[in-house]
């Protein structure tokens, strides 16, 4: 028979072994509860910032070290008039009417497979084929920056003050590759491209000026177009940082199809 002390032992040894794997447990427990408050936390950060794709790859790689070369088409949006407009409304709905245009842009990129990446007072940087592979990125990116323009004259029509200057958009768009990641300090971070073909792309934005237009392309978005859309090409003009004269296309409003 098993004695009352060897009885005693095991259940000590038991109670010793149970303890041990509940203080386990509870550790483990408590490390996960940690852990996923740290990637509520973390979502919720990025979100401010980074689309839905790119916050999922963060969460997945746990790392903010996310960067890769990826054939990108760029669209620099100002809004011409904006500066005089802002002169002579008050504060309050001077910032209404921008969140307004704000919403309507972001609409109208959405819709067309494209994301805002960064604000830069009233204009705006928008990409397309950054997250993903998309091989009609620069007819998605015309025909967001035609439906931009079209929400910009409805906010127009929508402004009571009949003594205000009226609202434009012009916009520059171009296509290469470029470098896609996370950049920023340690408290201030974004996604967004880098590279020549971005500064590009801003360039071609102010010859619109220049050429009296409101959308202008370059070549590189012009190859790989819908050629239903109709396009009036530029004469070749200096650009800053560019050997030769850059050929760009006007995008007239097109008819309704």
């Amino acid at each position: 028979m098993v004695s009352t002390l060897t009885l005693l032992t095991l259940a000590a040894v038991a109670g010793t072994g149970f303890w041990f794997y509940y203080r386990r447990t509870q550790t483990l427990r408590q490390r996960l509860s940690d852990a996923n408050r740290e990637l509520e936390e973390l979502q919720r950060t990025f979100n401010r910032f980074a689309p839905a794709r790119v916050v999922d790859d963060i969460l997945e790689q746990r790392s903010l070290d996310i960067a890769e070369t990826r054939e990108v088409t760029i669209l620099f949006a100002d809004l011409r008039g904006f500066t005089a407009m802002s002169e002579q409304l008050e504060a309050e709905t001077l910032v209404n009417l921008l969140n307004k245009y704000f919403q309507r842009m972001d609409r109208a990129v959405h819709e067309h497979s494209g994301f805002i990446s960064k604000f830069i007072g009233d204009g705006l940087l928008v990409l397309f084929g950054a997250l993903h592979h998309n091989p009609w990125q620069s007819t998605d990116a015309v025909k967001a920056a035609l439906e931009m323009q079209q929400q910009v004259q409805a906010l127009n029509d929508n402004i009571d003050a009949a003594d205000l200057p009226d609202l434009s958009l012009s916009v520059g768009i171009h296509r290469g590759p470029v470098v896609a990641g996370i950049v920023g300090s340690f408290e201030v971070k974004e996604f967004t491209v880098v590279g020549r073909h971005v500064n590009l792309a801003s360039r071609v934005e102010n010859l619109t000026r220049q050429h009296g237009v409101g959308i202008l392309i370059t070549d590189a978005v012009k190859e790989d177009l819908d050629p239903s859309i109709t396009l009036e090409k530029q004469p070749p003009t200096p650009v800053k940082g560019v050997q030769k004269p850059v050929v760009t296309y006007a995008v007239p409003p097109q008819a309704e199809t």
